[in-house]
């Protein structure tokens, strides 16, 4: 499909669709504070208890790409 491998189209599905629908769901999170009016402390706990699983998947990539040191 446009002289790309299915490999490749998967890499580019898996890096950037995740990582721009992770970015959405920041402001998804966001906007679920400024609606129910949480305050400072309440965005920080919305943050903080959605944003786990976020950073996890961050930390699986990074924690790969170190121990591998070659990216794939």
């Amino acid at each position: 499909m446009f002289g790309y491998t299915e490999e490749q189209i998967a890499w580019f599905g898996l890096t950037f669709g995740v990582s721009a629908f992770m970015i959405y769901m920041v402001f998804i999170i966001l906007q679920l504070a400024r609606e129910s009016k949480a305050g400072k402390f309440g965005t920080f706990v919305l943050l903080l208890g959605l944003g786990v699983g976020l950073v996890g998947f961050a930390a699986k990539g990074l924690i790969k790409f170190f121990m591998s040191g070659i990216v794939e």
